[in-house]
């Protein structure tokens, strides 16, 4: 194993600082997570990147916000910006149970610790060093405070919210990946020479050139209207008018799938929302270099001895590709990394892969090699220009676009040249993966035939002993609002996976993930999933309730009771009790449930599925 000294890491205290020999701080992160210096942990990719452009980088993860603040005036001041992260995951879902329960640990924490950030850090942190430091530009980034960009249902304080932006007092956000636009920033900022002699930040002098900046949102009273500019419903008439909230979301959802977006805007407060269009997809090359900085890929030495749950899950994984296709109404992948797959080269992956194998606890098993989802490496549009044009969602629901590439043959050449390494037993695939892309026929034989030897040799060499897949209901009506394919194709992939088995000697577990009280279920359709997947001979564990975070279709029909797309009303449980219904069919198997079940099922007039479930008595 390579020997790392204490300057390997970016700085995370004045002594590393002074250590690397600066008297000054260009850029000053803030992060809700530990610090993990690894691709997988978004300050450690924004610090590195900053890094390569040149500039001297500090991160201060998990500062104390509720001593002296300490942990905010330790570094001092950068000479450009903080940038303030709230962490991999939304703040809220990490802290709290899709029933308002507050979790019991924080796999982004050493140790798991349950206390080390607090509600809405992009917030707290942002207010915070805007009172210490109030001439210092304060720059958002991460997911958390990239789905609040504009008005937004917080499920947790249940209410409509104004863009983060108004609340946190920050100068402008970074949506989704951030690598190019906060490169971007950067170079405007550091081209201004003449902020050198100037007491001004550098960011005041030339504020008017960086809100032309893709991938930005900030917030203005000197707007300056485009024709052509989408304008939303204001913040002010979403609170009046649910369905205008939902009617909003539908240019939201489009613009950010859409290849060439135009500019959002929304009043609020009178002042002005902008977001920006997007940033086209990285290139491959540009991808290639976000993961090939010269990160330790492990926790800072200040958490020596302790444990961080979030890195033993990932610390033997790679990522190939960013970007998923699928379009699920309930997931914000698609929001934050975008629709567009960007895959890495081969030998950038093989060469992290021949990092990771040099860890000390490494015993030759990869743990996943995926992305967003399993496999849909390599794979996009056959014809671009068509792509150019779509707006829509999902590239394969309701069915697979004609013009998508299906090709397994690139993944497969990914797998065949990993698991060719000396030092490799085995290569598992954790993501994912989307059977509905394998179980589709092509018309290019060839492709249909990649699409067969992937299947088999996922299941033959892939799995440790469980494949994780997603089907989330069973009833073809809810699917259709999640944007998911028919149950029958989980039921034509589940035959496939027991007939390979058969064939190998081999007696692995399909693992199915499903989802109760999502918008357009009702007690009834989870009745019949219970029956179901009882007949399959599943005792379901992968489980969830619906948890309604920013930026979703689902949430939006789950709060405005309208569909974004169709504003056709739409059912949403609501109620703990509503929703305590519809869970706990599925665990129709469990004795303690058996007569809150029946009672149920007569409640609601399904008192023939009793005898389903349970037999004659």
């Amino acid at each position: 194993m390579k020997e790392y000294r204490l300057t390997d890491w970016l700085p995370t205290t004045k002594k590393e600082v002074e250590l690397r020999g600066w008297d000054e701080l260009d850029v000053i992160l803030f992060s809700g997570d530990a610090y993990v210096d690894h691709p997988s942990f978004g300050a450690a990719v924004i610090g590195r990147i900053l890094e390569a452009e040149g500039l001297r980088v500090a991160i201060v993860p998990q500062p104390n916000w509720r001593d002296d603040l300490r942990d905010f005036r330790k570094l001092g001041r950068p000479r450009l910006f903080f940038g303030i992260s709230a962490g991999c995951m939304d703040s809220m879902v990490n802290k709290y149970t899709a029933n308002k329960r507050l979790r019991s640990d924080d796999a982004y924490t050493p140790d798991g610790r349950p206390d080390m950030r607090p509600e809405y850090p992009s917030i707290v942190y942002s207010q915070i060093l805007k009172k210490l430091y109030p001439d210092v530009p304060v720059i958002l980034g991460g997911i958390e405070a990239s789905m609040r960009r504009l008005s937004h249902y917080d499920y947790w304080q249940d209410q409509l919210k104004k863009s983060i932006l108004c609340e946190s007092g920050a100068d402008m956000l970074i949506y989704g990946m951030g690598e190019k636009p906060i490169c971007e920033l950067v170079r405007r900022l550091t081209t201004h020479n003449e902020y050198r002699d100037s007491t001004t930040s550098p960011f005041n002098i030339c504020r008017s050139s960086l809100t032309t900046i893709p991938q930005i949102a900030y917030l203005t009273d000197e707007y300056e209207p485009d024709e052509q500019d989408i304008a939303l419903h204001s913040h002010e008439e979403c609170l009046a008018d649910k369905k205008k909230q939902s009617a909003n979301f539908r240019h939201i959802e489009e613009e950010s799938n859409k290849y060439a977006a135009a500019r959002i805007v929304q009043a609020v407060d009178n002042k002005v929302v902008v977001v920006n269009p997007p940033y086209p997809p990285m290139t491959q090359e540009e991808l290639d270099h976000s993961f090939d900085l010269p990160y330790t890929r492990l926790p800072h030495p200040k958490y020596k001895g302790k444990r961080i749950p979030a890195y033993d899950m990932i610390k033997f994984s790679i990522n190939i590709h960013r970007g998923c296709f699928g379009g699920c109404a309930f997931c914000t992948i698609s929001a934050h990394q975008g629709k567009f797959i960007v895959s890495r080269s081969k030998e950038s992956i093989l060469k992290e892969v021949k990092e990771v194998v040099q860890l000390p606890d490494f015993k030759g098993n990869l743990s996943d090699l995926g992305g967003p989802s399993a496999n849909m490496y390599k794979m996009g549009g056959k014809d671009l220009a068509l792509c150019k044009r779509c707006k829509r969602p999902s590239c394969i629901h309701p069915k697979v676009c004609p013009n998508l590439n299906t090709d397994h043959r690139p993944l497969l050449d990914i797998y065949h040249a990993v698991d060719s390494l000396p030092e490799i037993k085995r290569s598992f695939i954790g993501s994912g993966v989307r059977y509905d892309l394998l179980l589709h026929q092509s018309k290019d034989p060839s492709v249909n035939k990649s699409t067969a030897e992937y299947t088999r040799e996922l299941i033959a060499r892939h799995v440790s002993g469980r494949l994780k897949v997603a089907p989330e209901h069973t009833s073809d009506r809810v699917l259709s609002i999640m944007r998911k394919p028919a149950f029958s194709q989980f039921g034509e992939f589940k035959k496939i996976f027991d007939r390979i088995n058969r064939e190998l000697g081999l007696r692995q577990q399909l693992i199915p993930y499903f989802i109760s009280s999502h918008p357009g279920c009702r007690e009834e359709d989870m009745a019949e999933l219970a029956v179901i997947t009882k007949r399959q001979d599943f005792h379901l564990e992968q489980v969830q309730d619906f948890t309604p975070t920013p930026m979703t279709v689902a949430t939006e029909a789950w709060y405005t009771g309208f569909h974004p797309y169709t504003l056709e009303p739409v059912f949403s449980a609501k109620t703990q009790r509503e929703k305590l219904a519809q869970r706990q069919f599925f665990f129709w198997y469990k004795p303690e449930e058996r007569r809150n079940i029946i009672n149920e099922l007569r409640r609601i007039g399904r008192a023939d599925l009793i005898d389903k479930l349970y037999g004659k008595r």
